[in-house]
């Protein structure tokens, strides 16, 4: 009974300031998950935080001898959360980004139970400025390179081959780089992977409609 009386046994003001700018810091980076619709959002960047700050305050409670026993445990199983956000559209891995703020809300989560208030306000003012600030430099880099995977299926001994293709490619100026090709019945199909600005997609895109010895074109 006198144990449980113990002061360690009760939240204290400090922990109180801990729970609540955990849920503010990771509450503005969720805000601007939410804001941009990805998979996980405002509450879930909350409990991610609050549970880091609440399994370090424990750590450091319960570990008398060893305090980084509960909260070293954190990394590993905050991976296995990133993980499950991250899966394979057609030829593109998405959720990385979401999954790296996983681990980062949880490693500012952790900064704020240890006590470590200005280097989590600092993380978090970086990570909540490289949100804001790459779109914008990615939409300006996907006006000049952007990449389309192109599939192109005709008949063996259609006029021309698909090497001529690679050429109409470059006419329109977009860089291939070739991908699998494999001959099945007299049939050939062709893949490529070309980067260029999207009015020469466009260019390429409309040329290759005109051709009639096309059997399929994917893009």
């Amino acid at each position: 009974m006198n144990n449980i009386l113990e002061n360690s046994y009760f939240i204290t003001q400090s922990e109180v300031n801990k729970f609540l700018l955990a849920t503010l810091l990771c509450g503005l980076i969720g805000a601007e998950r939410e804001y941009r619709s990805k998979s996980a959002g405002l509450k879930t960047m909350m409990m991610i935080g609050l549970g880091a700050t609440l399994f370090t305050i424990l750590s450091i409670k319960i570990g008398q001898a060893s305090q980084d026993r509960i909260a070293s445990n954190i990394v590993t199983g905050i991976g296995f959360l990133g993980a499950g956000v991250i899966f394979k559209e057609e030829n593109r891995v998405k959720g990385l980004t979401t999954a790296c703020i996983i681990w980062i809300v949880a490693a500012i989560g952790m900064a704020v139970g240890g006590g470590y208030y200005e280097q989590a306000i600092g993380v978090t003012g970086v990570v909540l400025l490289a949100l804001i600030v790459f779109p914008f430099l990615e939409e300006v880099g996907d006006r000049r390179f952007t990449k389309r995977v192109y599939r192109i299926v005709k008949k063996q001994h259609a006029h021309g081959n698909l090497e001529s293709y690679e050429e109409a490619f470059k006419e329109n100026k977009l860089k291939p780089q070739r991908g699998k090709h494999q001959l099945v019945d007299n049939i050939i199909t062709g893949n490529w992977t070309a980067t260029g600005t999207p009015k020469n997609h466009q260019k390429f895109v409309e040329q290759m409609l005109k051709d009639d010895d096309i059997l399929e074109f994917d893009f």
